[in-house]
C-alpha cells in the first residue's frame, strides 16, 4: 500500500499545505494510506483531515516515519545536515546550481532517499502539472502596492503578515490607498499565471495596468516604458537570453518608476532581468531601497503565496491531486520524469 505522509511546515510564515481534506479523502478512496502531522500553523485545520479518514500523527515526526512512507511537504526541510532516507515530495530548489540545493542533494545521496521536486512534476508536454503562480502574482502585486503607498506617506513598507483571505487583503489595501490617486503599473509576463494574478489584484483596486508578454519584449530592449510607469512587476523566470528590463543605471536615470516587484525573485541569477538589487527581501522588511530622490524600492519576497495560505493551498492542491492519485506508479508518468530529473542532477554531486 502506498503511504503518503503529509509533514508540518517548519519555515517561518509558512501556513500552506499541498493536500486538502477533500483531496485526502480521494486518496484514501483509491487505497492510499494518508498520515497527516499536526501543525500549530497550518491554515487548514486538522479536524477536516481526521474526518476524511487520515491518521493524525505528531508534529515534525516525519524523520521517524516508516521507511516506505513518501514524505510530502512544500518548503525547505530543517538544515541540520542529516542524511535523508525517505522519498520526499517538496520544492527542493536544488537543480539550478543553488549552493543550498547542492547540500540538500548530498543529504539525499548520503541517506539513499529520493527527491520528487514539485517544480519538476511535468506532463508529457513539459508543462508543470501544478503551480502557485496565480497567488504569487496576486500577493506580489499587493505587497508592491503597499510599498508604493508607504512611499506616498514618506516612508518605506513595514512588515507584512498572513491574511485570512483575499477579502481581508483588499480591505487592508483600500485603507492604505485611501485619499491617494491610483498608480499605474507595467506587468512583464502578463499572459502567464503569475501575471494574471498580479493584473487581477491591481484591477480590483482601480490601478492602471499595462500588460506585456513575449510579443512586446521580443526586440530585446532597452525598454524605456518600464521607467515611465510608477510600478514595474516582473512575472517571468530568469533564463538564458532574458532581456534586461531594469538596468543598473535606473538608480540615477530620469524615471517615474518608484517600485519594482520582482515576483519571480531570482536576484542571484546571472540572467536576472533586474540589475538594481542583489538579494531577496522578506516579510519583516519587504522593501529594499536602492535609490533616493525619487525613491526606488524593490520587493522580492520568495514565498508570496503564503500571504494567502487558504486560497493558495486550495488552488494548488486541486491542481496537484490528479498526480497524487497516481502515486502507485512512481516509475512512470509525472513521477517517473521527476525521478529521472533528480537522478540526472544527483550524478553531479
Amino acid at each position: 500500500m502506498v503511504h503518503l505522509w503529509v509533514r508540518a511546515e517548519q519555515r517561518p510564515h509558512e501556513e500552506r499545505v499541498g493536500l486538502t481534506p477533500e483531496g485526502a479523502a480521494a486518496l484514501i478512496k483509491v487505497g492510499i494510506r494518508v498520515s497527516v502531522e499536526e501543525s500549530h500553523v497550518r491554515a487548514i485545520p486538522i479536524d477536516g483531515y481526521l474526518r476524511a479518514g487520515c491518521e493524525i500523527v505528531a508534529e515534525n515526526l516525519w524523520p521517524l516515519a516508516p521507511r516506505d512512507a513518501i514524505i510530502f511537504g512544500l518548503k525547505e526541510l530543517p538544515d541540520d545536515g542529516t542524511p535523508l532516507t525517505h522519498r520526499h515530495i517538496m520544492f527542493g530548489h536544488a537543480f539550478k546550481g543553488q549552493p543550498a540545493g547542492q547540500v540538500l542533494l548530498r543529504r539525499f545521496k548520503a541517506g539513499g532517499g529520493t527527491l520528487y521536486d514539485l517544480e519538476y512534476l511535468v506532463g508529457e508536454d513539459g508543462r508543470r502539472v501544478a503551480a502557485f503562480g496565480y497567488w504569487a502574482g496576486y500577493a506580489g502585486a499587493a505587497v508592491s502596492l503597499k510599498c508604493w503607498s508607504a512611499q506616498q506617506h514618506g516612508g518605506i513598507c513595514g512588515p507584512v503578515a498572513v491574511y485570512g483571505g483575499k477579502a481581508d487583503l483588499l480591505t487592508d489595501l483600500r485603507s492604505d490607498l485611501a485619499g491617494l490617486s491610483r498608480p499605474d503599473a507595467l506587468i512583464i509576463g502578463a499572459l502567464g499565471r503569475v501575471g494574471t494574478g498580479a493584473a487581477d489584484l491591481l484591477t480590483a483596486l482601480g490601478c492602471g495596468v499595462t500588460k506585456w508578454d513575449m510579443a512586446e519584449t521580443a526586440s530585446g530592449g532597452p525598454f524605456p516604458e518600464v521607467l515611465a510607469h510608477q510600478i514595474f512587476l516582473n512575472c517571468i523566470l530568469a533564463r538564458p537570453g532574458c532581456p534586461v528590463f531594469v538596468p543598473a543605471s535606473a538608480r540615477t536615470d530620469a524615471r517615474r518608476l518608484t517600485v519594482i516587484g520582482d515576483i519571480a525573485c531570482d536576484p542571484t541569477s546571472d540572467f536576472s532581468p533586474i540589475k538594481v538589487y542583489d538579494r531577496a527581501t522578506d516579510w519583516e522588511a519587504p522593501a529594499l531601497r536602492v535609490a533616493e530622490n525619487p525613491p526606488l524600492d524593490v520587493m522580492a519576497i520568495d514565498n508570496l503565496p503564503s500571504l494567502l495560505p487558504v486560497e493558495s493551498s486550495q488552488d494548488y492542491a486541486g491542481q496537484l491531486l490528479p498526480a497524487l492519485l497516481t502515486l502507485g506508479q512512481l516509475d512512470a508518468g509525472v513521477w517517473g520524469r521527476a525521478r529521472a530529473e533528480y537522478e540526472r542532477h544527483l550524478a553531479f554531486v
